[in-house]
């Protein structure tokens, strides 16, 4: 009998190697690399050596009727923005999240919420008994729901359980990381069997054009675990994040064959679950300071979704050789070239000061359009002058000081002046900018004329004045 041939596989990444190492070479993980059976995994089950002749398919050709993708509505608004307009029939979704964020509480609402309005939802726990789902769905209102639970781990007994009664029209898995599968001889979790489970589900939702909801365990960098070729099977990939100092939890989107990307949706944790949100802007604004220097109120764009939000900075004297940067929310190296550019065509002197910059109620900002509210806030907060409280700010900073324009300049203008703003300072030669509106638009061509606008109700200290 032929020895059983051993590979080891990195359960970080999915990188394959011959023999054991502690780091791994393609994702830099340490000891992440666990032995496994290579007979395992797919096309490893009882008939691995049976090769069967393949079927031929119909060839299509690029024109015809394009039928619009059936969703499932659920009625939870923020939870149906963030899909895209609702779950898709025959999609794979996956969800990541932290430990403890939400994601069975927002799942066994949507679930309810789905039911309710007359579709079929079979949730399947990995992780917890039936009773504990039951305690969960009873603190949630959920319990006279029709859902039907199903506490199971192994694949082949969970399509053989579905299969036995009308085809659901949605199925959470929760989560991946639980199941395991007969055709792969490895311990569940692993790399091998994440990949096969989570193989096989989609396929059933291809098969029988049930949705599923996959739930999968992210890593301490934010990362769903596992292979991600996970990630390039599925239709869409959805991530719940959320500060634990924090109330608000944001659903955002990263992929979506059916829909936008970078869309969220946003709710907020309560004790009887998630509450959505359905204007973030008042949220991220509600505790806001208008007097205090150093705040700027920026006009972002997240999806389809314009969000308003308040970034705070301060500069204060350093007393150490090199001067801290700490930033929250917002991306560090950007800071830095923000910082650069305000030294050298604005003659704006950080190298001897702290910066730390934040961005109010835990938000995380990605777009470099927040470049402009940054130097406006770093700025007001040097000079010790305060921002007019009824202006927002918006507009990305070239590394040679000018102030270039971004999209959806109307879209941040309206929800601006629906929350009561008055100004705006954008960039020169902005397109889509409305023909009608009650704003008053001061328009900066570079970033010297932003500072000198900001600059001029306090001082801003030379290096002389430094010096002396």
């Amino acid at each position: 009998m032929a020895k059983p041939k051993l590979s080891f596989i990195c359960q970080a990444c999915g990188a394959v190697y011959t023999r054991w190492q502690g780091k791994c070479d393609a994702c830099g993980e340490w000891n992440t690399i666990v032995e496994e059976n290579a007979a395992g995994g797919i096309g490893g089950g009882p008939q691995r050596g049976a090769r069967r002749k393949g079927r031929p398919s119909a060839l299509l050709p690029l024109s015809g009727e394009i039928e619009e993708a059936p969703r499932i509505i659920s009625g939870l608004a923020e939870f149906d923005r963030a899909t895209g307009g609702g779950i898709v029939r025959g999609s794979a979704i996956l969800i990541g999240g932290d430990p403890g964020i939400g994601k069975s509480t927002l799942l066994m609402q949507a679930a309810a919420a789905l039911s309710r309005r007359g579709h079929g939802v079979v949730y399947v726990s990995g992780e917890e008994a039936v009773a504990q789902v039951r305690l969960r769905a009873q603190r949630l209102e959920a319990a006279d729901t029709a859902v039907e639970l199903l506490a199971e781990t192994n694949v082949e007994d969970i399509l053989a359980t579905l299969g036995q009664a009308k085809r659901p029209d949605l199925v959470i898995i929760d989560s991946i990381q639980t199941l395991w599968s007969d055709a792969a001889e490895a311990a569940p979790g692993t790399v091998t069997q994440v990949r096969t489970a989570a193989q096989t589900m989609i396929r059933y939702a291809k098969a029988s054009g049930a949705a599923v909801i996959l739930v999968g365990h992210v890593t301490k960098d934010g990362q769903i675990a596992g292979p991600r070729v996970v990630e390039h099977m599925v239709d869409a990939v959805l991530y719940f994040e959320g500060e634990g100092g924090h109330h608000f939890r944001i659903l955002r989107t990263v992929k979506n064959r059916f829909g936008p990307t970078d869309e969220i949706g946003v709710f907020e944790m309560g004790g009887e679950g998630l509450r959505e949100v359905g204007n973030p802007s008042e949220l991220f604004l509600g505790e806001r300071n208008a007097k205090a220097p150093g705040a700027a109120v920026f006009a972002g764009m997240e999806g389809t979704r314009p969000v308003l939000v308040e970034i705070q900075a301060l500069v204060a004297p350093s007393a150490l050789g090199t001067p801290r940067r700490a930033v929250v929310g917002w991306d560090q190296p950007r800071l830095a070239m923000v910082l650069a550019v305000l030294d050298a065509h604005c003659g704006v002197r950080l190298g001897q000061h702290d910066v730390y910059l934040n961005v109010a109620g835990g938000f995380r900002i990605s777009e470099p359009a927040a470049d402009l509210a940054v130097a406006a806030a770093l700025v007001s907060s040097l000079s010790g002058a305060p921002l007019p409280p009824d202006c927002v700010y918006f507009g990305e900073v070239s590394l040679s000081g000018a102030v270039r324009p971004v999209a959806h300049a109307a879209q941040r203008l309206k929800e601006a002046e629906k929350l009561g703003f008055g100004r705006s300072v954008l960039p020169d030669s902005s397109a889509d900018l409305p023909k009608s509106h009650g704003m008053r638009i001061e328009v900066v061509e570079a970033l010297p004329d932003l500072v000198a606008k900001v600059a001029a109700g306090g001082s801003i200290p030379r290096p002389d004045d430094e010096a002396s």
